[in-house]
């Protein structure tokens, strides 16, 4: 049956919409002579039944009235019958002027055409996506089959999930109501469905109502919001999903295939960042644009936030090949007239950076290549010092040499107060673009900030490998806390300070609140429907050497001034001519290059003078375990004196 009447659907339509044109005009002439209507009305009613049903039929017609799914009908349709019905009966007055000089008709009967055809016009529309909604289908225990949904909020995106789940059978969803703290909605009815309460009220109703998930419909939810909601869900062992927040949904419409599963991301409630596009436009907008470590974590999301800002080249730079390729690959199926390139090269390599510089000639440079791991970089010193120190040099350098605009820094909170070699090299780093700024043309800026959730080799896809193989957990202690921020939040505050700079200085973005690491392993746990302690156990390590308790974004000395984004405020740290002696930094990349250590340690002490190293002997230290392991590791050489 259905599919006949899809195959036959226009004749159909057609038919109803006859019915009603010509329905309505006869019902017109009956209201008007008190359904008593005389014999010569009746002569004028079949004199004028063609020309109504052709003019109003054309009218239809050209409105595309005809067209679309009536099971989807909705206001705009509404508007449309609305406006073709008037224009309809506009032209047929006007065809019984010029042919009866308008004495055959009563107006009343065109007034009273116009009132019923569109009543009946939109009202069968209407009907027909009611009885396909099952809006006269009783909602209680008895009769409803699926699964049973509540909706957390009654604004647009939950009236809009109601409506699709009500429309789309085949989502074997069963709505029971609605959750909202608005007290004008509570009792309300939306889209049929009642709001039974508020959301301190959650799981007392999902218990009562015997829910099986709930949908939390509030794209602009908090994080302490979605924490109580998800809570309230644990209590009564109810699943729960969410949408994302408005920004994440590609045309701002909540749909069923928008929903997700809760991620901690979002129970960390970190604020949608205001960007101020016209300042960042100004120096990426038609910008050749090179970026380092293209494909790492922040340099692959500062690559997919600056092409849509439409610089002219955008440079991807980057020593790994195959995550190279696979950026590369993302960012060409965007709809862009961007010019890409993707660039394999090493930063530490002067000749290949110089070359790419002379044959691009980029504008504004984002240097993000560096090693990260703290752990793996006290056991590998002499490349941590190389990568990030010597590779920041060489990109430096020639941006100075080549008489770039724009350099920006990214840095991390691990350079304040070191007390790892990888912390110490980025603070290294710091300095030399500092004081390279006082000679330079070239506006050299610094972005420091900590940790960002769901970067390659962080704590959050750790923790999600042990629950996954069923645990342990492991947590170094129980009292560690760092600063934390989404990977989208982090590059685009890396844009906007960038576009601030002048030269020299240190923006820090706000971290929020510090957050404790045993905390979001418990809340990864939960969130994989287990419980911690019980299903998966949580072990704590130690400390591992170069680690501390708490991160700071701040060295003593630095002054912080606030700047006109509310994330975004400058340390000016007193910068001296020559921070960073070109003799002490030559004599670091040779104890590097010659792996002797020790050396390399106490030279970055030299030159890092609040470095204060945990590891006393670097050739005998276990990155893992964080203790020595009575062989040299076989990353270093044995000939090593220092």
């Amino acid at each position: 049956m259905s599919k006949w009447f899809i195959e036959k659907r226009l004749p159909v339509i057609l038919f109803f919409q006859l019915v009603i044109v010509a329905g309505s005009f006869f019902s017109a002439f009956q209201l008007r002579f008190d359904f008593n209507i005389p014999p010569e009305a009746y002569q004028r009613f079949y004199h004028l039944l063609p020309a109504v049903i052709v003019i109003k039929l054309v009218v239809l017609w050209k409105f595309d009235a005809f067209r679309g799914w009536w099971r989807y009908v909705s206001m705009p349709d509404l508007v449309k019958i609305f406006q073709a019905n008037v224009l309809a009966s506009l032209v047929l007055l006007l065809y019984a002027f010029i042919t009866y000089r308008a004495t055959n008709i009563p107006r009343t009967v065109v007034l009273l055409d116009w009132l019923i055809c569109f009543t009946f016009s939109g009202g069968i529309r209407f009907l027909v996506r009611a009885f396909r909604e099952n809006y006269f289908r009783p909602q209680t225990r008895d009769h409803v089959s699926g699964k049973r949904i509540l909706i957390v909020g009654a604004g647009s995106a939950g009236q809009s999930i109601a409506r699709e789940v009500r429309s789309n059978p085949r989502l074997n969803m069963s709505l029971v109501g609605f959750v909202d703290d608005d007290p004008l909605k509570k009792g309300q009815n939306f889209q049929g469905i009642r709001v039974l309460g508020r959301q301190e009220n959650l799981a007392e109703i999902c218990h009562a109502r015997s829910v099986d998930q709930v949908i939390i419909a509030i794209p602009s939810a908090t994080g302490a919001q979605l924490r109580s909601i998800v809570k309230s869900c644990e209590e009564c062992l109810t699943t729960f999903k969410t949408l994302p927040g408005v920004e994440a949904m590609i045309d701002g419409t909540a749909s069923v295939n928008n929903i997700r599963d809760v991620e901690l991301e979002d129970l960390l409630g970190r604020d949608p960042v205001r960007l101020e596009t016209a300042r960042i436009a100004s120096y990426l907008k038609g910008q050749r644009v090179l970026v380092t470590g293209a494909a790492g974590s922040i340099g692959s999301e500062l690559c997919r936030q600056i092409i849509k800002f439409s610089p002219a080249k955008l440079i991807l730079f980057e020593n790994s090949e195959t995550p190279l390729f696979h950026i590369d690959n993302e960012l060409r199926q965007l709809e862009t007239e961007v010019a890409i390139f993707p660039i394999v090269g090493d930063v530490r390599n002067r000749s290949r950076v110089n070359a790419i510089f002379d044959e691009f000639m980029p504008d504004v440079v984002f240097h993000a290549a560096a090693y990260k791991h703290v752990p793996l970089m006290e056991v590998n010193p002499a490349e941590a010092v190389n990568n990030n120190v010597r590779g920041t040099k060489r990109v430096a350098d020639a941006a100075h040499a080549f008489g770039v605009k724009h350099f920006v820094m990214v840095s991390t909170d691990k350079a304040v107060n070191p007390t790892n070699v990888m912390g110490a090299t980025k603070r290294a780093a710091e300095m030399y673009v500092q004081s390279l700024s006082q000679r330079s043309k070239t506006h050299f800026v610094t972005v420091r900030f900590g940790n960002v959730l769901g970067s390659n080799g962080s704590v959050i896809p750790t923790f999600k490998e042990q629950i996954a193989k069923g645990g342990p957990v492991t947590v170094t202690h129980r009292d560690v806390t760092r600063y934390f921020m989404t990977i989208p939040e982090a590059g685009q505050l890396v844009l906007q300070a960038g576009s601030m700079g002048v030269g020299g200085e240190i923006f820090l973005l706000n971290m929020g609140a510090p957050v404790k690491i045993l905390s979001l392993a418990e809340e990864l746990i939960r969130l994989s429907g287990l419980k911690p302690y019980e299903d998966i156990e949580i072990v704590f390590s130690g400390l591992r050497p170069g680690e501390k308790l708490y991160e700071e974004l701040l060295l003593a000395g630095e002054g912080v001034v606030g700047t006109s984004h509310e994330k975004i405020c400058v340390a000016r740290a007193e910068v001296q001519e020559s921070v960073v002696p070109l003799e002490q930094l030559e004599h670091l990349f040779v104890a590097a290059k010659a792996i002797e250590l020790k050396k390399v340690v106490l030279l970055l002490q030299q030159i890092v003078p609040e470095f204060k190293p945990t590891v006393q002997d670097y050739r005998k230290f276990d990155p893992i375990n964080g203790s020595s392991i009575g062989k040299v590791v076989p990353l270093v050489r044995q000939s090593d004196k220092g």
